[in-house]
């Protein structure tokens, strides 16, 4: 690793990564705040909920009904916002260390110094593992934090739980990250690869939302990576998590060592 170039990737972008990461601490502790309330007519709700189609209660997580805060939370929050807002990140940000400095130039410089383009890759790699950790570390802290601040011991709140589910969205955005990593180490423009990382991850998530409305297109679930996440199934038990955490996991350092590995090797413009 490059530490000065991985301090200074830091710097520049550590703005950006707070945004997010504030961003999905406010919303934890959004609905940490309005749960309470929900929970008191919690009868009038399930009904409300019961009256859906069942299709699109699965797709949007809320299957399990809101029997407890995980449930809630896994519905209200990981079924749908927490991904839209870590794929945005995970795209906008590998093509923001990678093929952005290489389409303005600024790689030039980079490696001007003396140092060597797998150094530099493994760096702006790392820089994006970081930014995705410090997101779901504001998040984890937020829920336990506002828990403690805004419920107390009102409801039952299985803290293991809650870090598994965290635990899983990590692995998720990190396999996630790395294929749009290993597209942004492939381009020398940065329109094609931001548009193509963005393309292949919002495909995956249509494939496995489309898969969750019929039985007769839940095949499509399989060509999903967001298949592997299922906030409902890891609240109720009933997920298997160590074979998802390690395929998950193996996925990104594949694709993250396969982009360090061609950006090391491949003719760069000039």
């Amino acid at each position: 690793m490059n530490l000065p170039l991985y301090k200074q990737m830091i710097k520049t972008n550590f703005k950006g990564m707070m945004s997010y990461a504030i961003g999905s601490a406010f919303y934890i502790i959004l609905i940490l705040g309005i749960y309470p309330s929900i929970a008191k007519n919690t009868e009038d709700i399930e009904n409300m909920i019961d009256a859906m189609p069942e299709s699109f209660l699965k797709a949007f997580g809320f299957e399990n009904g809101l029997g407890s805060l995980e449930e809630f939370m896994s519905g209200e929050y990981y079924g749908l916002i927490f991904i839209v807002i870590l794929s945005i990140f995970s795209v906008m940000l590998s093509t923001k260390l990678l093929a952005k400095m290489v389409d303005q130039g600024a790689m030039a410089y980079i490696l001007a110094t003396p140092t060597t383009r797998g150094k530099v890759a493994f760096t702006l790699a790392s820089v994006l593992t970081t930014g995705l950790f410090l997101i779901m570390a504001f998040t984890t802290l937020a829920g336990l934090v506002g828990y403690q601040w805004l419920i107390g011991g009102q409801f039952d709140f299985d803290v293991s739980t809650f870090l598994l589910l965290n635990l899983a969205g990590f692995l998720l955005f990190f396999a996630v990250s790395g294929i749009s990593f290993l597209i942004s180490a492939i381009s020398n423009d940065e329109k094609k690869a931001l548009g193509l990382s963005g393309t292949i991850t919002f495909l995956f998530f249509s494939l496995d939302l489309i898969g969750k409305l019929s039985d007769k297109t839940e095949w499509l679930r399989n060509l999903s990576l967001f298949s592997l996440f299922r906030p409902s199934e890891i609240v109720t038990g009933n997920a298997e998590i160590t074979g998802v955490f390690f395929s998950l996991l193996a996925i990104g350092l594949v694709t993250f060592a396969i982009g360090i590995i061609i950006f090391k090797k491949r003719d760069l413009p000039l």
